[in-house]
């Protein structure tokens, strides 16, 4: 149940002014009573006091009868009951009652306290006279001496008090009353000044949070509810200006969205899919995209995996898939603060059209090319033998050239080989220690005529690599082949270890090295460092790039670090199995 502010301020108000006056009632009641008794009590007391002067000398004489008219005539006229009680309870005069029908009274508690301390009070209610009475009682002592001679009580009707007492306790309550009401009436317009400002802060709130900023909230008070309520209204023209300042943020944010030539996706991490722009909505031929799940927009399995891939690894992936008979590079990035994805489609088939355009030309021009080539060779050969020392030179020439054409053809075949997409691995358990034996005994001859040290180092802790042994024997031909070539003086260093599920595999020598700018190119296809050295040595400039591809379809890694004049080190690391 809703409470307004008005009432929980005007509600504790009067809890308090209600608490207070109530306790104020009681206490001022009980204090009265007090007082009236104990005002009482002191009449009393100085009455018995006065009597006795009177008492004292009948007593003395034993004139009981005129000691009993005397107090029936004082008790008269002070409208007071006086009592005389001999030293052993026994009633000797009273001015209600004859004596000798009254009871003894030695067992009443303020004749025993007037024996015994000099002074007795108490309160109850009378047997005699059937009414609540206070009385006090007083010793009278034999004259010079320290014999009791009797005890005079004095007594009032508590009704005589209480009438008294409920005449104050009228007047008291007419005055409470009287605060109370302007007591209520002062909280109620205090509480209304507090909770009118509020109540206008939560109406204007309102119209804000409904999207008028212009509406305001104008107090006449001159306190801290004013200050309130101005830097309210400046708040609220600052969110004025934000809400300005964001819808125009948006809308250009919205125009760029659209205006983007690639499909775009945004996806939470519920896989519901926030936003698609129109290049998407064209790409899905649909304009129902958003608040579905990204599996119910794109129902291609590829897809589907890699979202997966990412919302587990969080981390961002790029992969081809194929939609509508268009292929795009679908590149996704995790958003960690929201854990979003941003999905993009960048359109390639074109891109992947020209690509294997040039990868058939390629191929098609390589095996057209083997066969001129070999007859080239053949027929050189032939004339090596018939011309005279003069033209042998010439046709040395053409032997050198032809080589390396036909070198450069094949390279080419292997590499276009390893970019087909159906290219597949012959995966087998390896023996790397044999398989880089052999590969070691093709340059031999080479390393022993520059003078080299070769030096394999394997790990005993390699449990196994599962590789396509072949493809694997071509890379390392290529980076020993690089190695020796570039290598005048030192050694080449090859090491293998095991790390987790890969197998490092690291070829180091002590060659010329590679320029530090040129380090991000040295994998592209005919890219040599020094032309005219790798012209003199024989290179194509294929020979890392089939490195890389072979080192891409095992899903492994390939990195350099080279440093010139002192050497390189290139370092390929295989997953122990690529599948």
């Amino acid at each position: 149940m809703k409470i307004s502010i008005f009432s929980k301020i005007f509600g504790g108000y009067l809890f308090i002014i209600i608490a207070l006056s109530s306790l104020i009632i009681l206490f001022s009641f009980s204090t009265l009573k007090n007082h009236d008794i104990n005002s009482s009590t002191d009449n009393l007391k100085n009455l018995g006091t006065t009597l006795s002067l009177q008492v004292a000398p009948l007593l003395e004489k034993n004139e009981y009868q005129k000691l009993d008219a005397l107090v029936k005539k004082l008790g008269n006229e002070i409208k007071t009951r006086i009592t005389i009680i001999n030293s052993d309870g026994v009633v000797l005069a009273d001015s209600e009652h004859s004596p000798k029908s009254m009871e003894n009274h030695k067992n009443r508690s303020e004749i025993i306290d007037a024996i015994e301390n000099g002074f007795g009070k108490s309160i109850r209610y009378s047997n005699t006279l059937k009414k609540d009475m206070l009385y006090v009682a007083l010793p009278v002592f034999i004259k010079d001496k320290k014999e009791l001679l009797c005890v005079i009580r004095v007594s009032l009707f508590l009704s005589d008090i209480d009438m008294l007492f409920a005449e104050l306790k009228t007047k008291i309550l007419h005055i409470s009353l009287v605060i109370m009401i302007f007591s209520i009436l002062g909280a109620m317009f205090f509480s209304r000044s507090l909770s009118r400002p509020i109540q206008m802060l939560k109406v204007v709130s309102k119209k804000i949070a409904s999207g008028n900023f212009n509406a305001k909230v104008i107090l006449k008070s001159h306190d801290e509810l004013k200050d309130l309520a101005e830097s309210f209204n400046n708040m609220a023209e600052q969110m004025k200006e934000i809400f300005e300042k964001l819808s125009q943020q948006k809308e250009e944010l919205n125009n760029i969205i659209s205006s983007i030539q690639e499909g775009l996706l945004l996806i939470d991490k519920k896989g519901i899919v926030l936003l698609a722009n129109d290049s998407f909505r064209k790409i899905y031929e649909t304009q129902y995209v958003e608040n579905k799940y990204y599996w119910e927009v794109l129902m291609v399995p590829k897809f589907n995996d890699l979202i997966k891939r990412v919302i587990s690894s969080k981390t961002n992936l790029i992969e081809e898939i194929t939609l509508n008979s268009r292929i795009f590079l679908c590149s996704v990035t995790f958003l960690h603060k929201k854990e979003e994805l941003v999905v993009l489609f960048h359109d390639i088939t074109d891109l992947k059209d020209i690509e294997k355009m040039k990868r058939d030309f390629v191929t098609n021009v390589s095996h057209e090319l083997r066969t001129p080539l070999t007859a080239i060779k053949g027929f050189a050969e032939t004339l090596e033998d018939e011309v005279d020392q003069k033209s042998r030179h010439y046709v040395d020439i053409i032997k050198v050239h032809t080589d390396r054409l036909i070198t450069i053809v094949q390279d080419l075949l292997i590499l276009s080989e390893l970019e087909e997409k159906e290219a597949k691995l012959k995966l087998e358990n390896l023996n790397i220690k044999e398989l880089l034996n052999n590969v070691a005994k093709l340059f031999a001859k080479k390393i022993m005529e520059k003078k080299l040290e070769l030096k394999v180092e394997i790990s005993e802790n390699i449990s196994f690599l599962k590789a396509d042994s072949f493809k694997l024997e071509q890379m390392f031909i290529n980076l020993i082949d690089n190695a020796v070539k570039y290598t005048e003086k030192g050694e080449i260093k090859i090491s293998v270890k095991q790390k987790d599920e890969t197998v490092i595999f690291e070829i180091k020598d002590t060659g010329i090295g590679i320029p530090k700018e040129y380090l991000n190119r040295i994998f592209e296809r005919f890219f040599v460092v020094d032309k005219s050295r790798s012209r003199k040595l024989g290179g194509t400039g294929l020979g890392l790039s089939i490195v890389k591809h072979i080192v891409q379809i095992h899903n492994g890694k390939i990195d350099v670090e080279s440093t010139p004049e002192i050497g390189s080190k290139f370092t390929v690391i295989l997953p122990i199995n690529p599948l």
